[in-house]
């Protein structure tokens, strides 16, 4: 069932989330709306939705990066690279910075500082525990969505790093003046 991503403007997503004590047929239901509310966002397009932004405060987030799905359970950064830079996309020359965005904050982007590489202990949709390894995009993917499980929204991350605001509307993109 696709579900209402909430606003950044709801206090709830400024909580702290819950562990999962037990993956049971309700959390396996919750992923399923999860997964049908993000494949249904297509303007913008979604590469990641965590359980707060859809109401619940657990500590569930998914990824969808090149036609691939990962659903994530108790997530733990276990290590993280201390360089941050903006995550760039492409190959050679035509790398180019990307910019971070969020759907409970449709339309709004800005080029954010994260870790490049980290490593994620968490639990797969059954149970089982993984470690993994993230790099580039999907580090910042990562870091993003964990955020949103520990209260914290994007647009926190652009004031912290004082970095520019853009508002895409249209086919045009205008700077936000940050107060």
């Amino acid at each position: 069932m696709i579900r209402k991503i909430l606003s950044v403007k709801e206090k709830s997503l400024r909580e702290r989330s819950r562990e999962v004590t037990k993956i049971d047929k309700k959390i396996l239901e919750l992923i399923e709306d999860m997964q049908d509310t993000l494949a249904a966002q297509q303007d913008p397009e979604g590469v990641g939705l965590a359980a707060p932004q859809i109401g619940k405060n657990l500590r569930i987030f998914l990824m969808k990066y090149d036609g691939k799905e990962k659903i994530v359970i108790n997530p733990k950064i276990s290590d993280m690279d201390e360089t941050k830079e903006v995550a760039k996309k492409g190959k050679g020359k035509k790398r180019e910075k990307l910019l971070e965005g969020c759907l409970s904050l449709p339309h709004y982007y800005g080029p954010l500082k994260r870790s490049r590489k980290l490593t994620l202990t968490y639990q797969d949709e059954t149970g089982k525990k993984v470690t993994e390894s993230f790099t580039g995009f999907l580090a910042q993917i990562v870091q993003h969505e964990v955020d949103h499980l520990d209260g914290i929204l994007f647009i926190d991350r652009i004031l912290e790093q004082s970095a520019p605001l853009y508002h895409f509307h249209g086919d045009e993109w205008e700077e936000v003046e940050l107060v």
